[in-house]
């Protein structure tokens, strides 16, 4: 056994909590262990040094209440209190008819919520490098294995590593990605144009596409829905859409960038178009499906692995879900193993409650992205 597992070994004789998976709900359900748990350890598959960034999250005001009980304060991750949602009906490339509604709760970045929960945790909780490549139940307990040839061991393996999960790969490898037939063409750019504040959507009629835009620090954020074949994605990414989940902005190919620039120009009015066109740096997501889960805990030997957020359930961004979910899953795991920890209840039934509470949530906003797709024209 590696001198890591050996070292993790010797810090706690309690609960040991391996959480896999650095984006947002890994490091809030590390940082919502931590609190009352000895031996957290988060690991993160990207190195320390690696370049991260990503676009606009709108979190629900129980997501906030979460963050908020963890001593993240809301200024440090919302610019911007707007809760207007204003929706244009673009006809021949100008806005027409204005429908508004507000939003339960506030939009962030993914970029500033992450440094927001990152810079919180202590350096020996997050291990930066350490991809996951296999989960076995070898001397009892899960056994974790990474790519580097290092192994740990954990009484409780908690899967947060997103829409390509390793984790639903190991603990659930009937349920496949499907892509959706559409692409969301994402951009940010260093200005914001005079007046913007609120989240604003442009969905031009009959042409199956859709434009929103908001306010950032330091500039816009906009994301543009376009209809792709798998072989197109191909053709513009790299590599297929199931592959390639994420299109960073090295993947980004000129063929990419002038069908976005020939589409804004076709169909949104000047200023967005204008806004595309500005843009340099252009990353993109696949739209992707799976079939709705259903379990979220599984056995290894005498542990236990959970699925959480994304690696439970991927959701298409229409839902704003994918934050949301992974969020209020992390406290609700973190309430099962407190009764655990605190009362001695049984962890296989505390586990299973919390899966019963949870599971239909999850259940629900796979099934909300096709119905949103459907009404806004998206998709296959």
């Amino acid at each position: 056994m590696s001198a890591h597992t050996t070292a993790h070994d010797r810090s706690h004789t309690g609960l040991r909590v391996a959480v896999v998976g650095g984006s947002l709900t890994g490091p809030t359900a590390a940082l919502l262990l931590h609190a009352g748990f000895d031996d957290v350890i988060l690991y993160e598959a990207a190195p320390a040094s690696a370049p991260l960034g990503g676009g606009l999250i709108g979190l629900e005001h129980s997501s906030l209440d979460i963050l908020d009980q963890l001593g993240v304060p809301q200024h440090e991750f919302v610019r911007y209190d707007s809760e207007a949602v204003l929706e244009f009906a673009v006809r021949q490339r100008r806005p027409g008819s204005k429908r508004r509604h507000l939003y339960a709760g506030r939009n962030t970045t993914w970029t500033l919520l992450h440094a927001a929960l990152t810079r919180r945790l202590p350096s020996h909780v997050l291990h930066s490098g350490k991809r996951v490549t296999g989960l076995t139940g070898e001397y009892g307990q899960p056994l974790l294995h990474f790519a580097d040839g290092d192994t740990a061991t954990a009484d409780l393996v908690v899967f947060a590593d997103g829409r390509a999960s390793t984790g639903r790969r190991l603990l659930d490898p009937h349920r496949q990605l499907r892509y959706a037939g559409y692409v969301a063409h994402r951009g940010q750019t260093s200005t914001t144009p005079p007046g913007l504040r609120d989240f604003l959507r442009f969905a031009p009629t009959h042409s199956g596409m859709q434009f929103n835009v908001a306010p950032i620090p330091g500039g816009t954020d906009w994301t543009f829905y376009l209809g792709a074949t798998a072989a197109q994605y191909s053709d513009f990414f790299g590599a297929s859409p199931t592959r390639r989940v994420f299109a960073l902005p090295q993947h980004v190919t000129d063929t990419a960038r002038a069908a976005v620039d020939a589409n804004a120009q076709q169909y949104l009015p000047d200023e967005q178009a204008a806004l595309v066109h500005a843009t340099n740096t252009r990353m993109a997501a696949a739209v992707l499906d799976i079939d709705p889960p259903t379990r979220m805990v599984w056995p290894i030997g005498t542990g236990h692995a959970v699925l959480l957020g994304d690696a439970l359930a991927p959701v298409r961004p229409h839902t704003a879900r994918g934050a949301n979910n992974g969020i209020e899953q992390a406290a609700g795991l973190t309430a099962a193993l407190t009764q655990h920890r605190k009362y001695s209840a049984d962890l296989a039934a505390a586990l299973g409650g919390w899966q019963h509470r949870h599971l239909p949530t999850a259940v629900a906003a796979v099934q909300l992205g096709p119905t949103l797709g459907h009404q806004y024209g998206l998709g296959e």
